[in-house]
């Protein structure tokens, strides 16, 4: 603003300043036409008057008119200066957030899928583990039908030697109460095992 107020200035003088040199030249060429008091400009004391006129007129001008309009003008810089600062401010933080967003919500994908994988994991382990409890609940459950099956055998086994031992010991007394033949012997003997085979 400065550097424009200066040339301003330096514009009205130079202005000034050719009215002054050449005014005189214009009067002189007004007078040689045979026009003497009758020109556009006369050379005479009222001349120098309305210069000193034009300047106070102009110091005026500059006072009152130019230097609040200069001012008025820098303050209008000022402010479109400070709005053109808050804007690239404000796009700096709208950057400075739209990153800090896109880091979190990065982020938050990194943590989903961590989250995902940890339970996927878990559902593995755990499935695991309940497949070796099935496992190890089916072998149990096997083993105790075994020592049922074995307990089972086993007393049927004792059943089977009690009943025999009361079958032989049936067919001794029937065979010592009848002294019978070896014919009539081994026909008992017969029936008894038929009789431990059913």
């Amino acid at each position: 603003m400065c550097q424009r107020e200066r040339d301003l200035i330096a514009t009205v003088a130079r202005v000034v300043v050719s009215v002054m040199l050449f005014a005189p030249a214009l009067v002189w060429a007004a007078s040689e036409g045979g026009h003497e008091g009758g020109g556009l400009i006369s050379l005479d004391k009222s001349l120098i008057v309305q210069g000193i006129n034009f300047v106070i007129l102009l110091f005026i001008l500059q006072r009152l008119l130019y230097r609040p309009f200069l001012a008025k003008m820098a303050e209008r810089t000022q402010a479109i200066q400070k709005s053109l600062d808050e804007a690239h401010a404000a796009r700096a933080q709208a950057t400075r957030q739209q990153e800090e967003n896109e880091a979190r919500l990065r982020a938050g994908h990194a943590e989903a899928a961590a989250i995902r994988a940890q339970a996927l994991k878990e559902a593995a382990e755990e499935q695991r583990r309940l497949v070796e409890a099935a496992r190890a609940e089916s072998q149990r459950l096997v083993e105790s039908a075994k020592a049922q099956m074995d307990a089972d055998v086993r007393r049927a086994r004792e059943e089977l030697r009690r009943e025999v031992a009361d079958i032989a010991t049936a067919v001794a007394e029937k065979l010592v109460r009848r002294s019978l033949r070896d014919e009539d012997h081994r026909r008992i003997v017969a029936e008894a095992i038929s009789k431990v085979g059913n």
